[in-house]
């Protein structure tokens, strides 16, 4: 860095330590030290947002993962289970990311709440899951959720109906963190409220933020008394995440001075998933790399199936007491996402983020498990939860498996237009969902709705240009067809 480039930065952080001190000041006592602690986080990115202006990775530098680095699901399946697997489950604890809303998906609240299968939500379905291991083990395994301020008091209202569940639920909030200005690169919030106009002014800071709020939460010091060993951390809209007792049972056999401090659950990448970050050796470390990091001229290599073969499913086994080291000697250095956003009003912003799987670099041990594709089961999309309402998938105790009626175990590729883009407006449009056991491909464009009892199979392609509609049949099969044009049936 120049002399000239040294001063700039220092008069940025400056400025934003005095806005940062302006806003705590309009905060009542009990948020102003909540705010503190989360300022404190936020003062250290921007740091390292201002001192790092260079690409995160030189493409030269990165190579494959090491055979040994990435291991089959298979040959940690084989060495079995011992006859007490509940020792092991109560030294885990699980947690579910759960800051985000449902606004993509057309729903107001937290994402968790949305209504999944069977009147089920993400949420119901996540506590039946730990609720069936906790008896049918004896075992105590709790159920962690890291709210932001946007789902927390939602969130904190559900929960009361659990209460007679045979789970524990703890809750802790990941950090607030306010949106800059791209061009002053200062705060826009003018005080600590998130309601009115500033609501845009605030943001959480990408799952990264697990480690730090974990730790100020003084949750992680609480399961680390109780004897808690490992967390298993995924999304909630991961439905095929389900607490693996192969890779437990293979986190807590292993030599103590050996055990793995990390294991990412990684998995075959496909067309679909050419987003996905994957691992990379890079500087003898296991690392993370996100699309997001990649250099412009080489991101068409980072989408090669053939290249980088693996990606992420966010699927995380940590130590406990590695976090809480490691937060401590202040020794994680997580890559930062600079995420620009524009407001309504047109205001351009950025908001600095960080991933939890970013973290495998500093950890010790570290491992990456290729499991089946079944674990990855996001509902990001209308299109995702057609597939997990439909009888491709039976529900057996809050988990989702592929129906044993379906002769393979692939998935099917499933695009569905705009008009079934929010959850009501797809509702509105199958009086029931069809049969999907033998469907390989479903595209629907345009203003289509389906009657009750369709068989989808084969490839399916239904459009309905502007101006017409389609209106599939009651009972209609369709196997390897393409419907177009405009058909109406109304009641007579």
């Amino acid at each position: 860095m120049t002399e000239f480039q040294e001063k700039l930065v220092k008069q940025h952080e400056d400025s934003m330590h005095r806005e940062l001190e302006s806003l705590v000041a309009t905060a009542d006592k009990t948020d102003a030290e909540i705010c503190k602690k989360d300022f404190e986080g936020f003062k250290k990115l921007f740091h390292r947002f201002l001192q790092h202006k260079g690409p995160a990775v030189e493409w030269a530098r990165i190579n494959r993962p090491p055979e040994d680095s990435i291991q089959p699901y298979e040959k940690i399946k084989l060495r079995g289970l011992p006859d007490d697997i509940a020792a092991c489950l109560n030294k885990l604890a699980v947690v579910k990311l759960n800051g985000g809303l449902g606004t993509s998906m057309g729903c107001k609240g937290p994402k968790s709440l949305i209504s999944v299968r069977n009147e089920n939500t993400f949420l119901d379905l996540t506590v039946q899951q730990i609720e069936h291991l906790n008896k049918a083990f004896n075992a105590n395994v709790p159920l962690v959720l890291m709210n932001s301020f946007n789902t927390d008091e939602e969130t904190k209202k559900i929960l009361q109906k659990y209460k007679h569940h045979r789970v524990t639920i703890h809750t802790f909030n990941q950090s607030r963190y306010p949106r800059i200005n791209k061009e002053s690169l200062l705060p826009i919030a003018k005080t600590m409220q998130v309601n009115g106009e500033n609501v845009e002014a605030w943001y959480p800071p990408g799952h990264g933020d697990i480690y730090t709020s974990f730790y100020n939460s003084g949750l992680l010091d609480k399961l680390i008394a109780e004897g808690k060993e490992y967390i298993f951390v995924s999304n909630i809209d991961n439905l095929g995440a389900t607490v693996d007792l192969f890779i437990l049972h293979h986190l807590m056999s292993q030599p103590a001075d050996r055990r793995s401090e990390f294991v990412m659950e990684v998995t075959d990448k496909t067309r679909a998933d050419v987003k996905g970050g994957t691992l990379i050796q890079y500087d003898n470390h296991l690392r993370l790399l996100e699309i997001a990091q990649v250099p412009k001229a080489h991101v068409d290599e980072f989408k090669s199936v053939t290249k980088f073969k693996i990606f992420n499913t966010n699927n995380l086994w940590i130590s406990l007491p590695a976090i809480k080291r490691l937060h401590e000697k202040n020794a994680m250095d997580l890559e930062i996402i600079v995420n620009p956003k524009t407001l309504d009003g047109g205001l351009n912003v950025i908001q600095l983020e960080t991933a939890v799987g970013a973290a495998i670099k500093s950890f010790d041990n570290v491992l990456g498990v290729n499991v089946p594709r079944s674990r990855f089961l996001p509902v990001k999309t209308s299109s995702d939860l057609l597939l997990v309402m439909s009888n491709l998938y039976s529900l057996d105790n809050g988990s989702l498996t592929m129906s044993r009626l379906r002769e393979f175990p692939s998935t099917p590729h499933v695009k569905l237009g705009s008009s079934f883009t929010k959850v009501q407006q797809f509702l509105a449009r199958f009086e029931n969902i069809p049969d999907m056991l033998e469907l390989d491909h479903l595209t629907v464009s345009g203003d289509v709705t389906f009657g009750k009892n369709v068989s989808l199979k084969g490839t399916v392609i239904i459009i309905a240009n502007h101006g017409d509609r389609i209106d599939i049949p009651a009972g209609a099969m369709l196997e390897n067809k393409i419907v177009s044009g405009n058909l109406r049936i109304l009641d007579h």
